[in-house]
């Protein structure tokens, strides 16, 4: 039976999904997708796979996968990162049976996808891409997706897009945003290279990118052209984005908590952070609440939290609404709405700018939340520049040397010259020739005591 291409592939398997759950590292799990589905979302994706990783670890696969299925949570297509071919595809056919398609994730900007060398840092190895994608259309038995990120030409974006196209991509998710737009650097998404792009390739393209409420899904497709929207941000903030509705918080953490009750294991580290993207707005206010959701120990916990927040979100509600809270938010803060970065240039804009150094005199009002914490353990750290200790450097490799070491060298470099000279560093604890000498005089019945010593001992590295 041959497979399902293109358009063909997004009616019938897809069944023409027009609202897309993101994949979403720890956020997009079989709860959360289940939870969205509910409320309108029509086609989802796992969170992004390490092919490698997938391969080698029998457990990853489980409880990345294999432990999801659910009849209630498809189509579904699951997102590998990957940048060799044969691991790659490895990995695709050990997940093909459990998913629709198999997305390779040619987007992700973030400092981790760089030093792995994978996501959005591949986009400029269109040869390794072809390679990529040809083998995997040619080898699974689902078809091959893409989500890329686009170049700041126009020109270039498309001719990308055609050429994953013609390498077998049966369906192409375009972020409107270039590889450094991150952060609190995001910007808008373009959708003009989106656009450019439908108009392009003859595949079905999915638009990501300026998300906010289900109006701007209508109008991004009626801009675009696209087939379909996936949310990211905004379906954290609002799971019932595409419903059209902005319900309070705590019907939604309520809801998800219950899921997550239904729907076991999922990850505390996962179930928090939900919470706490819900509550975004809320625990700006309540802080101290904020804390009590950090230290959760169980999904108990973090219940109780919400039950909180709760009710303290209703005291307010019962106030005169001139009492409310006063936000700069369109809604009052207990209604699920999207979390706008502050533009660059405004005074609430904090680009990754770092925090100026503490003054001198180390008062508790200059330091760093950390700091403090450091200060309560020990009140006589001092975090003073100016006071701290001056080491003096290995003449070796840089690191602080020993105060002791007789060759004024760090532990390491130390270690590796005694065992070369047989010698002993009393300040490192080092005793290289005094076991040399000891082996020697047992083996020769002690009639060795200041004789050459053997060399032939173990590398203590």
């Amino acid at each position: 039976m041959t497979k399902p291409c293109g358009f063909e592939f997004w009616r019938s398997t897809l069944k023409g999904a027009r609202y897309v759950v993101a994949p979403m590292v720890d956020q997009s799990e079989l709860a959360w997708r289940l939870l969205s589905r509910r409320h309108g979302a029509e086609l989802c994706y796992t969170p992004m796979l390490h092919a490698q990783v997938f391969v080698r670890d029998a457990n990853y696969r489980r409880e990345n996968l294999y432990n999801e299925l659910n009849q209630d949570d498809r189509p579904l297509i699951t997102q590998f990162c990957a940048n060799d071919p044969e691991v790659f595809i490895q990995a695709a056919l050990l997940a093909q049976d459990y998913c629709d398609a198999i997305d390779l994730n040619l987007g992700c900007p973030q400092m981790i996808a760089k030093r792995g060398h994978y996501g959005v840092f591949l986009q400029d190895e269109w040869d390794l891409l072809e390679k990529m994608i040809k083998l995997a259309d040619e080898k699974l038995s689902v078809p091959i997706t893409c989500k890329i990120r686009v170049f700041p030409e126009i020109e270039k974006t498309v001719k990308y897009a055609k050429m994953l196209e013609k390498a077998g991509c049966q369906l192409l998710t375009v972020h409107g945003r270039t590889k450094d737009q991150k952060g609190a650097l995001t910007g808008i998404a373009s959708w003009k290279h989106i656009k450019a792009v439908r108009e392009a390739v003859n595949i079905p393209v999915f638009a990501n990118g300026n998300i906010q409420h289900l109006s701007d899904v209508q109008r991004c497709m009626e801009e675009t052209g696209v087939q379909g929207v996936m949310s990211a941000e905004g379906n954290l903030h609002n799971p019932a984005l595409f419903e059209g509705c902005s319900p309070p918080v705590w019907e939604m953490a309520e809801e998800y908590l219950e899921v997550v009750e239904k729907h076991p294991p999922c990850s505390l580290s996962y179930v928090r952070a939900h919470i706490f993207k819900l509550w975004h707005h809320t625990l700006q206010i309540h802080q101290d609440l904020r804390e009590e959701l950090a230290k959760a120990k169980n999904v108990a916990g973090v219940a109780e939290v919400n039950r909180q927040l709760k009710q303290r979100c209703q005291k307010e509600m019962a106030k005169d609404e001139s009492e409310w809270t006063q936000t700069l938010l369109p809604f009052p803060h207990w209604i699920c709405q999207p979390y706008v970065r502050p533009p660059q240039g405004s005074k609430k804009f904090s680009v990754s700018v770092k925090r100026a150094l503490e003054d001198g005199d180390g008062s508790n009002d200059s330091l760093s939340k950390n700091k403090q914490k450091k200060k309560v353990r020990n009140p006589n750290k001092n975090f003073c520049p100016e006071l701290k200790p001056k080491y003096i450097k290995c003449e070796q490799c840089g690191n602080p040397k020993g105060n002791k070491c007789v060759f004024n060298l760090c532990r390491g470099c130390c270690k590796r010259k005694a065992f070369k000279e047989v010698a002993d560093c009393p300040g490192h604890g080092l005793r290289f020739k005094t076991k040399a000498l000891k082996q020697c005089n047992s083996d020769t019945g002690g009639g060795l005591t200041n004789g050459t010593v053997s060399t032939a001992v173990h590398d203590p590295l």
